[in-house]
């Protein structure tokens, strides 16, 4: 018997019959004898159609408010799923955040979960019951609704496995695993039995959307064995999400190519070249709030210097009117900007003890006219900024170049 954390995204939870599917899922853990949490996020499009509402009250949300309609999404889909298993014959009992009491900062629309209390839950599940839980949202000392931020149900399930120390955590969405890369783009992308945690975390900050950063953190963190799995078939094993000192036989040296179209470019030219000036730029954007990826600035040439960075492209405008005040205190000559970049990676643990890949990686792009704006390396990743128009091409011809349609000897 174990104990088993399963998370189900909005498609999952997209109709009353799909949520009949997942009930019959469940039941079939059970009547093998083990104990379910079932984490459920709100139907597909909810969330999205409730900001909508805010927003046509309110053109900028107040942001607590926001999180008390938002939340609602997953208070109807756990009602609706524990209705569903009751009516098969199961107990059932559903609980929002606060009545677990996943305890968060205060942090609005974009909480930090800080303790969770596992006594109601555990209590329950001794009793024979299916514990169903609302993602996505807790509460904060002040006794105040809070959310997670988008994707925040997948950080929830891996939470309560962690609070739980569960067996196993099940993450259920549309795809069936974790893939070499996009299909939609490759279809020759192989879906993998098994990726580290190191791998993973670098595939989801760099644009895969299998699965939120801050879930792959917290299981990084408090080794919790995660798996992703397809709600839409009951056969297969997904991927496993593992350590590195799990695996025995050696690591293909590239596990996937990650890319995000989210990205443009902010260029400040002619600037003095002395110290400091890196933070004088940086630093007003960094008290925006805006994040910044790439870095790169160039040799200096008669005292000065361009220095570039990229942002999400939706903090294009504002970082652009940050460095406008900035052009002048630092007495740069010019400011440019570009939203038309993508960013392309190539992710494996093999490059620790492998050489070759970043020059692989350059004359690959390079025979098919790509020209590199920008590059970022760490020790499993090496990630290039690219004009977006090329984006698929150089994802289709790193992939082949990597042999990762090839099933590892």
């Amino acid at each position: 018997m174990a104990l088993i954390v399963q998370k189900y995204g909005g498609t999952s939870m997209g109709t009353p019959e799909r949520i009949k599917n997942v009930a019959r899922r469940i039941a079939k853990f059970q009547a093998q004898g083990h104990q379910v949490v079932v984490v459920v996020s709100a139907m597909s499009g909810e969330t999205n159609r409730l900001i909508g509402l805010a927003k046509e009250i309110q053109a900028q949300p107040d942001p607590r408010e926001l999180d008390v309609v938002v939340s609602t999404g997953e208070q109807v889909t756990i009602g609706l799923l524990c209705m569903a298993l009751i009516n098969m014959g199961l107990k059932a009992r559903s609980y929002t955040g606060p009545q677990v009491r996943i305890l968060t900062d205060s942090s609005f629309t974009k909480a930090r979960i800080l303790k969770i209390d596992e006594d109601r839950m555990r209590k329950d599940l001794e009793e024979g019951s299916v514990v169903v839980v609302a993602g996505f949202q807790g509460v904060d000392d002040a006794g105040n609704l809070t959310t997670l931020g988008r994707g925040g149900s997948d950080t929830t399930g891996v939470a309560l496995a962690a609070a739980l120390r569960a067996d196993e955590c099940q993450i259920y969405t549309d795809v069936d695993g974790v893939y070499t890369t996009d299909p939609r783009i490759v279809p020759e992308a192989r879906k993998l039995d098994t990726i580290t945690f190191e791998e993973m975390l670098e595939m989801a900050s760099l644009g895969s959307k299998v699965l939120q950063i801050r879930s792959v953190e917290f299981a990084g963190k408090y080794k919790v064995r995660l798996r992703v799995l397809s709600s839409f078939q009951d056969e297969g094993e997904g991927t496993l999400i593992t350590f590195e000192d799990d695996i025995k036989m050696e690591q293909p040296i590239i596990s996937g190519i990650a890319f995000n179209r989210d990205e443009a470019k902010l260029t400040v030219l002619g600037v003095p070249d002395r110290p400091g000036i890196a933070y004088q730029i940086l630093g007003p954007i960094a008290d925006a709030n805006i994040d910044v990826d790439m870095i790169i600035q160039n040799v200096s040439h008669d005292g000065t210097t361009d220095f570039s960075f990229t942002v999400p492209r939706g903090e294009h405008d504002r970082a652009l009117g940050i460095l406008e005040g900035v052009k002048a205190h630092v007495g740069a000559r010019e400011l440019r900007g570009d939203r038309s970049m993508a960013k392309v990676s190539v992710v494996g643990v093999g490059m620790r003890s492998h050489v070759g890949i970043a020059s692989k990686m350059f004359r690959t792009l390079a025979e098919e006219g790509i020209n590199i704006q920008m590059i970022s390396t760490s020790e499993i990743k090496i990630s290039v900024a690219i004009d977006e128009k090329y984006l698929e091409l150089a994802v289709r011809v790193l992939h082949k170049a990597f042999e990762l349609d090839q099933v590892p000897a």
